[in-house]
């Protein structure tokens, strides 16, 4: 068995699995990390030391150097200052050489080995002039990335259609692949301007409760199949895939919420009041088409 550290280098980042060197560290303590060779980093804990399974190790774990001292927040700090001083120097130098670019975040490693520029821009530029004279200013190694419009959510955060702060902002450390389907097999309104997020991009949340309403509607009966339970008999009219429950139509044309498990399923078929067989095409299906990668 050996013992493991989750560490988070950046708010809602992915967490890295360390090697606690024999340290005793709690969740929200301060550490200082190698993240390859030479780097330093400065980062928190948000896993404790537990122990795994050697075999559970895939790749060699990089060491925990310390805990975080005065001295190294001290660093950290003056580090966040350098940031906003590069956030200001990116925007004029953005403007003297006419390049449409978005900054969205500045940072600055621990160790200073380098200065990371996160950008947005709708198409390809060319900043070799703009990184020379950021490396001139600042007389440290830098980086610029350009991001996509999901990154930049997570960056900047917000609130959703929902009222509450952004899932990637709060608690969502990996983007995970959605798609339009999701939102057709929970009968949802296929409008894009009600399933996007404001990154534009179709709402992370639609994944939450998509394995749930996929397992039930493998198993559920379709609409129109003849079902029996303790209310009598009556037809498969509608589904609520979270309470596993049916709605069905009775022959005292009452509708009624039962639970799948408790209802008999027959090869028969009947008519559903005011079923036509076809569902009505959804507002703005053909503008939403596709999925997040």
């Amino acid at each position: 068995m050996s013992l493991i550290v989750g560490i988070m280098f950046r708010k809602n980042d992915t967490v890295h699995y360390f090697d606690p060197a024999g340290l005793k560290l709690e969740m929200g303590d301060k550490v200082i990390c190698h993240i390859d060779e030479e780097a330093k980093e400065i980062g928190e804990v948000v896993v404790p030391s537990v122990d795994i399974s050697e075999s559970d190790i895939t790749t060699p774990l990089n060491r925990v150097i310390r805990k975080a001292t005065y001295y190294d927040l001290s660093v950290d700090e003056l580090n966040r200052d350098k940031e906003d001083k590069g956030s200001k120097k990116f925007s004029q130098l953005s403007k003297k050489y006419n390049l449409q670019m978005k900054l969205i975040n500045v940072h600055v490693m621990f160790d200073k080995s380098k200065m990371i520029f996160f950008f947005t821009s709708e198409k390809r530029v060319d900043f070799r002039e703009m990184v020379k004279e950021l490396a001139t200013h600042f007389k440290i190694r830098i980086e610029l990335r350009q991001i996509g419009v999901r990154d930049e959510a997570k960056i900047v955060g917000g609130l959703g259609p929902c009222g509450m702060n952004l899932c990637c902002k709060s608690f969502l450390t990996d983007f995970e692949s959605i798609s339009i389907k999701m939102a057709k097999d929970q009968n949802l309104p296929l409008n894009p301007f009600k399933i996007s997020g404001i990154c534009g991009r179709l709402m992370c949340c639609l994944k939450y409760e998509y394995d749930s309403y996929k397992e039930f509607m493998e198993k559920a009966p379709e609409r129109g199949i003849k079902v029996k339970c303790a209310l009598g008999c009556g037809g498969v009219c509608g589904y609520e895939p979270l309470k596993k429950s049916l709605i069905v139509e009775f022959d005292s044309q009452t509708r009624k919420s039962v639970l799948f498990s408790e209802v008999e399923v027959t090869n028969e078929r009947v008519e559903i009041r005011g079923d036509t067989g076809e569902e009505a095409r959804p507002e703005g299906r053909d503008k939403v088409e596709g999925e997040n990668n």
